[in-house]
């Protein structure tokens, strides 16, 4: 809008109409059908689609809001002309559209279309002519084929069956001497602001008028004059009364920190949907899924999507809103972004007929069967039940079902009220409505009175008023509302649900504010680093959330209507505040002053809105106490008997009178003059501030396509080329999309791997990568269903996959196909292996299609999605499925996505980028699906025989549970089973019976590998299984870590050290217990060094988000785990000398000392202390002595390890260390420069295990089976 030159009177930015449109046939250019519209020949000619056009516009153009003839002709008579007899029902229908411009600005239109007679004797012959083409065809049809293809009535018609033709022929034809033919015509009125209420009565004056028996009391011209320059648009916070042709009409607007004006009846959306369904929609819009609107009425389309982004307040919807979508726009459903479109459906049409390019993410609502299909995996919206529970109490208390009504909509008793009105407000019956009216108000039906009037009025006589009263406590009851109490009530009920709406999200971000991230210094820079830049603490922000609601938060905080409201909130520093963001602080302002209590605290208490009562009342207050009276309609200098009142005929209206307003300086055009020359200077300054105005501009834009590829599709121009550079730009933006998302995929994780532990997983399982991982799922979806030649199931990507699948399985069939090559096979220097895993886009399909769990396409498109990228083959992957070029071509048109190389490259390069990171997308979704695991045991064959003539046994356990024990078949060192899906592996117990002569057993390692994802874990040994060998340990527990292909090649090398673990992914310094043998004994510091690291680890662990952490087990038992750097202290100084041929292990020194504990009763001096040493003898005693007798063969090693974890989960260990410290056995079993022996390390041993004491410590079950303390 270029305001610079100060406005005349009356100028239009404050206007309440822009424009006044008539849109009809043209009688020169007869009948045109309206192919856009979609070619209905079999049709019969009453039912086909006319082209119609805009016959005349005031006034011709205005600068800031141009006239747009394509896009209002389209959306005044989206289906075009259409044609009726005297038999078919011809009442007016009201419905009303908007046009958003491309900087997302709108326009509204408000359009009545009535029917008028055909007086064009060329249109009338030529729809004779139509039929009787049309009735030769049909009759020939019926006789030739018995598949007749008529409309409804035809097709049930007994072939040649002459008589029911000839009836066929009376309901659906038109004979030019027997017919009268009437054809649509609208009225139309466009507006800045939705005062729907308003120009709906305006125009059903205007259309009474024409059809009334007396003309009307002016000329129309008066009254379309007085719209649209004598009437302004109410200001904020106030009431205006204005003029229509019969009575008064009264709109309100609402005040600066009130909500946003909204003039479409939410009661209506409500009775269409029901509650339940429009709280679901709702929850797909916000969470910008695409959303279709389906209904036979424009005006249901309108209210339905009005309502629901009216709900949206403080966000705005920021995609391609097209509420009704016109026929020849239907190419548009296949724009692969998210959007809100309304279509209309065709009478009897079904649902399932409908061809959508997409239904991964589709919402798809059919307003008139009150019903709805929505997307998979929806998250609920927070606190659901009990804000339905809010909403339908508001609902009741205004008479409304919650689950909606579908008769006693707006459209059904439309008529009724027209006749009712008709009634009440038919002066000539002398029905006069019962209140105080003026004289000439009764009088003003009756033309040359009016005429009079007018005249006199322009002389500057005053008529007197003449007033006939009520009786006295009529006139007291009657301190009339100025707009019918049914209307009053429709606004309350409006302002209230919307209070409820808005409450809600006051309370889920009420302190939003805190996770804004205010990083650029000025404006400038902040617009041109905007894509580099996180603008909210989206982690920190979803910590503090109560758990239920981050299904939904975590998608919400992702959506570009967050990010817009966000990128608002930082701009604000620079510039005025939104509108919609000024409204909303000033509400979290006020919880908070009313919130005494802490008012950063999250609360998962449901608040109610308390504010209903007041906002009922504003709008009450303004609609009794009216602010603003516009001036009267009145005769305007026109050419005397042109334009001759015939009723039931819209007059060709004079447009020299109605092409520019007033010249006289009237009152408000002077006032308003003056604010808007204000109102320009303030915009100049802002424009001025920092940046000139195009380049911000254009930083503005650029920031706010971010992630959103075309705001609103062009309706007016639809040539081939601007069809080509739409298409062209949906790829364009898919690819940045795609870019972006590849992108903080990997910051994402990266960001977490970075600080890891470094115990080798990259662990984030939490909340935000699922999200991360839909909205992939998401977009490769939106990739695959653009530009689709046709359309075959819900999901785009899978059909595809299938296809292909078909085409592979019958080259297979034809030619045996080699293997696709899988990683090398893993040889360990005992010549077992884990045989190859083959690599095949079909294997992973076949797992999923045996997913008994998984019921749609659009979940198993999903699921393949997720097990490719947990197997870092995605990339690969769909690089296999595009490379069969044939098919794509069969599939896809050719502007596609897929059919554009170097932008499908590109793509392909960002999905590889991926592969940087591990992904557990797939085992950490489906927890219940069987999975096939194979286990492989390598014993170190040069020292033992790999063979043992006992029976071993395997149990395998994972982050969701354990196989159970399985007995290994004898002399089989590998086995396949399935199990219901393990999760991440964490321990393998193995053992056996000692039974039969070599029942010693050396074991390298175990292998497990989950057949599906591909994931192998190795869980190393290099220890003895057998008694008197090692420390006799019948069964071991033995600690993994997954295997990446990097170091496949060391798999093989033996390790013989207690727990001996490699750490694949990332590089650590050398750490004590990585040391190799017990032969380079570490010395004190760096087994100092080693306990703090092992401790320091599990309080990083426990300082993680609880979904993120990773395996506890490994931090206590793995290779650097707290474990092995206590066995490393207490083996310092360890005189482990052979003493006849018998190795001693630390467990004989605990053993030791609890025999001690057990019979002496020497403690020190100080009472307290004795009691404390007391108890702290007692628990070890009974710890130790319950780890010696459980039914578990476990070796010495094995129980030291036991007692470490039980003391460290239930907080012994300071107790008992200086305890063993104490203890006499100690100078016969150390030496003197142990560490044990040393007070000072001892002291700072407990220090640092000390910190642990805070953690609440779970132990997993394999590590203390039958262990009962």
């Amino acid at each position: 809008m270029s305001g610079s030159a100060a406005p005349g009177p009356g100028s239009a930015p404050c206007r309440f109409a822009h424009y006044f449109v008539l849109c009809g046939t043209d009688a020169d250019s007869g009948l045109e059908p309206d192919e856009l519209a979609g070619e209905n020949f079999d049709q019969s000619p009453l039912r086909r689609t006319f082209k119609s056009k805009v016959l005349a516009h005031y006034p011709q153009n205005i600068e800031w809001n141009p006239f747009d003839q394509d896009a209002v002709n389209m959306l005044c008579m989206p289906k075009g002309l259409s044609f009726r007899t005297q038999t078919d029902n011809r009442d007016p229908q009201f419905h009303s559209f908007i046009i958003t411009r491309e900087d997302g600005s709108r326009t509204y239109g408000f359009v009545l279309t009535f029917y008028e007679e055909v007086t064009s004797k060329q249109i009338c012959t030529a729809m004779q002519t139509l039929y009787q083409m049309h009735n030769a065809e049909q009759y020939s049809s019926v006789y030739a084929s018995s598949s007749c293809s008529m409309d409804s009535l035809a097709s049930s018609l007994d072939e040649g069956d002459a008589t029911s033709l000839a009836k066929l022929h009376q309901y659906n034809s038109y004979d030019i001497s027997r017919d009268t033919l009437y054809v649509s015509k609208c009225i139309c009125l466009i507006t800045p602001l939705p005062f729907m209420q308003a120009c709906k009565k305006f125009l059903i004056q205007l259309y009474k008028a024409v059809t009334s028996q007396q003309p009307p009391p002016l000329p129309l011209e008066s009254y379309i004059h007085n719209i649209l320059y004598e009437v302004p648009l109410p200001p904020p916070g106030r009431s205006l009364k204005f003029y229509g042709v019969y009575e008064p009409i009264v709109c309100q607007r609402p005040g600066p920190s009130e909500l946003p004006l909204s003039d479409y009846p939410l009661r209506e959306a409500f009775e269409l949907l029901g509650l339940e369904n429009l709280v679901q929609v709702f929850t797909c819009v916000l969470l910008e899924m695409q959303i279709l609107l389906y209904s036979q009425d424009y005006q249901r389309l309108m209210t339905v999507a009005e309502g629901i982004t009216t709900l949206l307040f403080p966000f705005q919807w920021q995609h391609v809103y097209v509420p009704i979508l016109p026929a020849s726009l239907l190419h548009f459903l296949d724009a692969p972004v998210p959007y809100m479109m309304g279509l209309q459906s065709k009478e009897g049409t079904d649902r399932s007929k409908l061809e959508l390019p997409q239904e991964a993410n589709l919402c798809f609502v059919d307003i008139d069967n009150h019903f709805i299909e929505l997307p998979e995996e929806l998250p609920q919206f927070p606190n659901k039940l009990e804000f339905i529970q809010e909403i339908s109490e508001v609902l009741l208390q205004f008479g409304i079902p919650p689950e909606g009504n579908l008769h006693c909509s707006e459209s059904a008793t439309k008529l009724k009220n027209l006749v009712l009105n008709d009634l009440v407000n038919d002066k000539k019956n002398g029905n006069i409505p019962s209140n105080t009216i003026n004289m000439y108000e009764l009088l003003k039906g009756n033309e040359t009175i009016a005429r009079l009037h007018a005249l006199a009025k322009r002389t500057g006589v005053t008529v007197e008023k003449m007033t006939i009263t009520a009786p006295m406590a009529e006139k007291e009851r009657d301190v009339k509302l100025q707009c019918e109490e049914e209307e009053l009530r429709g606004y309350k009920l409006n302002v209230q649900l919307r209070e409820v709406f808005a409450n809600r999200f006051t309370q889920m971000f009420a302190d939003y504010e805190a996770f804004v991230i205010q990083a650029a210094q000025d404006m400038e820079s902040w617009l041109t680093n905007r894509e580099q830049m996180q603008n909210f603490d989206k982690a920190s922000f979803l910590s503090d959330q109560p758990e239920p609601y981050l299904p939904f938060l975590s998608h919400f905080i992702e959506t570009q209507m967050f990010a817009t409201f966000i990128d608002n909130k930082i701009m604000s520093q620079w510039e005025e505040k939104d509108p919609f963001l000024r409204v909303f602080d000033s509400r979290i302002e006020k919880i908070r002053l009313y919130n005494v209590r802490a008012p950063a605290l999250r609360t998962s208490i449901y608040q109610k809105c308390s504010t209903l009562k007041e906002a009922a009342q504003s709008i009450e207050q303004r609609l009794m106490k009216i602010d603003h009276t516009a001036i009267h309609p009145h005769l305007l200098d026109m050419k005397i008997g042109q334009g001759k009142y015939e009723q039931g005929f819209f007059p060709k209206l004079q447009s020299d009178v109605l092409a520019t307003g007033p010249t006289n300086n009237n009152r408000w055009a002077s006032r308003s003059a003056t604010t808007q020359r204000r109102k320009d200077r303030l915009r100049q300054h802002s424009e001025h501030i920092g940046l000139d105005n195009d380049l911000r501009e254009k930083y503005m834009q650029e920031a706010r396509s971010l992630g959103k590829n075309l705001r609103q599709p062009k309706l007016s121009d639809l040539s081939p080329a601007v069809i080509a550079q739409t298409n062209w730009k949906f790829v364009e933006g898919l690819l940045k999309e795609c870019r972006m998302k590849t992108k903080r995929m990997l910051v994402e994780k990266m960001g977490h791997e970075a600080v890891e532990l470094g115990h080798g997983e990259a662990n984030i399982t939490g909340l935000e990568e699922n999200t991360l991982i839909a909205s992939l799922c998401d977009l490769l979806e939106r990739i695959w269903s653009h530009g689709l030649q046709v359309k075959q199931g819900k999901s785009a990507l899978w059909s595809h996959l299938l296809q292909y699948q078909e085409r592979e399985e019958k080259q297979e069939h034809m030619s045996e196909s080699p293997v696709a090559l899988g990683p090398e096979r893993r040889k360990s220097d005992t010549g077992i292996t884990l045989p190859t895993l083959r690599v095949s886009l079909i294997h992973d399909m076949r797992h999923i299609q045996n997913m008994s769990e998984i019921k749609t396409d659009v979940g198993r498109a999903r699921a393949w999605i997720r097990l490719s990228l947990e197997k870092k083959l995605l990339s690969q992957h769909l690089k296999q499925l595009l490379s069969n070029q044939a098919l794509a071509k069969k599939l896809y048109k050719r502007y596609a996505f897929l059919r554009c190389e170097e932008e499908r490259e590109q793509f392909l390069y960002h999905l590889l980028s991926l592969n940087a990171v591990d992904y557990f997308c797939f085992t950490s979704v489906f927890t219940t699906i069987m999975i096939p695991y194979r286990t492989v045991i390598i014993p170190i064959k040069k020292l033992s025989n790999a063979i043992t003539t006992s029976n071993p046994w395997i149990c395998v356990s994972g982050e969701l549970g354990d196989t159970g024990v399985m007995q290994i078949p004898k002399n089989l060192l590998e086995m396949t089973y399935e199990c219901q899906n393990l999760g991440k592996l964490t321990t393998v117990q193995i053992g056996h019976d000692n039974s039969g002569l070599l029942a010693k057993w050396l074991v390298d390692c175990v292998m497990v590998r989950n057949e599906i994802t591909g994931h192998t874990y190795k869980f190393p040994c290099g220890r003895w299984l057998g008694k008197g060998v090692d420390d006799g340990s019948l069964e071991r527990i033995l600690i993994g870590e997954l295997i990446t292909s990097t170091s496949d090649e060391d798999l093989g090398k033996q390790c013989r050290t207690p727990p001996q673990q490699k750490s694949p992914t990332t590089a650590r310094r050398l750490s004590i217990t990585s040391l190799t043998g017990k032969n380079t004994k570490p010395n004190a510091g760096q087994i100092q060094e080693g306990i703090g690291e092992a401790v320091n680890n599990i309080v990083k662990h426990f300082h993680k988000p609880e979904k993120e952490r990773g395996s506890l087990t490994i931090l206590l038992c793995g290779e650097n785990g707290l474990v092995a750097a206590l066995e490393q202290v207490f083996h310092h100084g360890f005189k482990s000398a052979r003493i006849f041929h018998k190795n001693i292990f630390i467990w004989d020194f605990i053993e030791k000392a609890v025999a001690y504990f057990e019979t002496t009763d020497q403690f020190g001096d100080n009472e307290e202390d004795v009691l404390l040493q007391r108890s702290s003898c007692k628990t070890f005693c009974h710890y130790v002595n319950a780890i010696s007798t459980a039914p578990r063969n476990i070796g010495k090693d094995g129980k030291f390890q036991i007692l470490v974890c039980l003391g460290t989960r239930d907080h012994f260990l300071p107790q008992w260390i200086p305890l063993l410290a104490e203890c006499p056995a100690i100078t016969r079993m150390y030496e003197e420069n142990a560490l044990l022996r040393d007070r000072m390390t001892v002291n700072s041993l407990l220090r640092v295990l000390q910190t642990l004491q805070d953690f609440n410590i779970i132990l997993e079950g394999s590590l203390i089976k039958g262990v009962d303390v």
